[in-house]
């Protein structure tokens, strides 16, 4: 009996290479890309446009209606009324403090997060600085109203030593705000310094630098795009803050409260928008200064 040879195998089939989304990388990059970028430029660019755009109308004197008759009245009032450039210097000068503040604590905690912390305790440690950002805005608001409050926290510790609470107002602020985006300003330098290579530190050691001289001369320069990357968020979030300043600021007055005002009891939301384009302006000035100095290339 003859047997029948055996039949090969059929050859597997190559990958299917018809369909459109198949030969173009390109296409597959761009329809991922498409939801977000739509989210940006409807919710985000556009929301910016319509802000600008607003800031250019009118409001009636006598009936209060908006008139839609492009000028640049807002804005000259702006810069005409004193009180409104006190404002928006004082509020330019508090973030500045609050960006400062955080970063002189932030710094210290961070590297000993990422270079002395063991990898247990270097957990822990993340933990505790994001914890605050799970409890509510208010409720952390409302926490250092209490404690400035007459006869608060701050009064009660500091009474044995003629420590009195400074009571609501700008130093509050200052305080609070410092407080609520110190998280903002620990992670990206957190980040920044654990890609350090600890190297470097046995090598300026070898040299004969002490602890001191190797954080300013070797630390401080390769943590300097971190920082101003934590001091993006912490600026800009100080800049547009109302509530807290609402909560602890007493008396004195930022840009959000204005614009908060104006929104709300005076009613009159060109002007509103017309100044909430100054913290725009700001951040965009404060971007330009830092990408000069290289330090967003080096993120």
């Amino acid at each position: 009996m003859v047997e029948s040879p055996a039949t090969a195998p059929a050859p597997a089939s190559a990958p299917g290479r018809g369909s459109l989304l198949g030969r173009s990388g390109g296409l597959r990059t761009g329809l991922l890309l498409l939801p977000p970028m739509l989210w940006l430029g409807v919710a985000y660019l556009a929301a910016l446009a319509a802000l600008f755009v607003t800031s250019l109308w009118s409001q009636n004197d006598f009936t209060g209606d908006i008139e839609r008759v492009w000028s640049f009245d807002n804005y000259r009032q702006l810069w005409d009324i004193p009180v409104y450039r006190t404002i928006a210097l004082r509020t330019i000068g508090i973030a500045a403090l609050v960006t400062v503040i955080d970063a002189v604590l932030a710094f210290p905690i961070a590297l000993y997060m990422a270079k002395v912390a063991s990898p247990g305790m270097r957990r822990l440690l993340v933990i505790a600085v994001l914890m605050p950002l799970w409890a509510s805005y208010l409720v952390k608001a409302y926490a250092w109203r209490g404690m400035f409050s007459e006869g608060g926290l701050i009064d009660w510790l500091g009474k044995p030593f003629g420590i009195h609470s400074p009571g609501y107002g700008l130093a509050a602020t200052t305080i609070t705000l410092a407080y609520l985006w110190l998280p903002y300003m620990i992670l990206p330098i957190y980040a920044g310094l654990e890609r350090v290579p600890d190297s470097l530190f046995e090598a300026s050691g070898d040299l004969g630098a002490g602890s001191w001289t190797t954080i300013r001369r070797v630390v401080l320069p390769m943590a300097f795009p971190a920082v101003v990357a934590g001091s993006i968020f912490t600026f800009s979030l100080s800049l547009g803050d109302y509530i807290a300043v609402t909560i602890v600021g007493g008396a004195g007055q930022l840009i959000g409260t204005v614009v908060y005002a104006n929104v709300g009891s005076a009613n009159n939301l060109p002007f509103a928008a017309a100044f909430a384009t100054v913290p725009v302006l700001v951040m965009l000035v404060y971007l330009a200064a830092v990408r000069r100095t290289g330090a967003l290339e080096s993120l």
